[in-house]
């Protein structure tokens, strides 16, 4: 595995006057946020003012695209046509990049959230309308999904950069996904668990799944999620223990 590692973060989730996470503790630990695009969470202020601080703090911003579902959080499955879906992720990066260039920064990467991230692991014609979009907007940025996902797959043939991505603080079915967040075993809230499964990942290409089987897990960068509980606490044992490990943390996206 490379001695080099991202760390990245759900942020600005927050709309109006509600917050949800600690975005700017999380920006003085992570190198890469995940920053959301307004259809899942998200307003035009909280994205200035994530991008403005990640901007000061040398963070690489990552579009984190969704389907259209402000009351569902963008968890929830949308069977939308993908010509609509592509026009809507389009609608988001560029709406984010925007932003992220008023601030003196852009966006360096894409990566679909909750449910859409989940669809584009097997859902072909969704995966497509997703690069589909990024290369429409700018064929040089990557795109971050699960290994072996028909995004990666999809991504990688329009000649985009796939970047596989790992979850420190989410459970692993046997067969590589993600363990649904309704069901036993779905978050993993032990810092020294989470961090533990962090080095795992970066050092050996391996993580464990909820049946103790071992999953390949070849990953460029790690998520912790911002809207878990004790979110910093997480992120910060993860990178002490990278650091413990001799890995070295930076963004994957120039």
């Amino acid at each position: 595995m490379s001695g080099t590692v991202d760390l990245n973060a759900d942020l600005g989730e927050g709309f109006g006057v509600w917050r949800l996470g600690d975005d700017e503790a999380l920006l003085g630990v992570v190198t890469s946020a995940n920053v959301a695009c307004g259809f899942h969470a998200g307003d035009p202020t909280t994205m200035r003012r994530v991008c403005a601080g990640a901007a000061r703090a040398g963070v690489a911003v990552g579009a984190q695209v969704s389907y259209r579902d402000l009351a569902g959080f963008g968890r929830r499955f949308i069977d939308v046509a993908p010509a609509e879906l592509a026009d809507d992720v389009l609608y988001q990066l560029a709406a984010l990049d925007g932003i992220a260039r008023a601030e003196g920064t852009r966006v360096r990467y894409v990566k679909p959230h909750g449910a859409l991230y989940n669809a584009t692991g097997t859902h072909t014609e969704q995966a497509r309308a997703v690069v589909d979009a990024v290369v429409a907007h700018d064929p040089a940025l990557p795109v971050l999904g699960l290994p072996g996902s028909a995004l990666l797959r999809t991504a990688e043939a329009a000649g985009l950069r796939p970047v596989a991505e790992g979850f420190a603080d989410r459970g692993y079915t046997p067969d590589g996904g993600l363990v649904r967040r309704r069901e036993p075993g779905a978050l993993v809230h032990e810092p020294a668990e989470v961090a533990q499964r962090a080095v795992r990942m970066a050092v050996e290409g391996t993580v464990l799944a909820v049946d103790g089987s071992v999953v390949p897990a070849a990953v460029e960068s790690i998520c912790v999620h911002g809207d878990t509980p004790g979110a910093v606490e997480l992120a910060r044992a993860v990178r002490t223990a990278l650091a413990g490990a001799g890995v070295a943390l930076g963004p994957f996206a120039g």
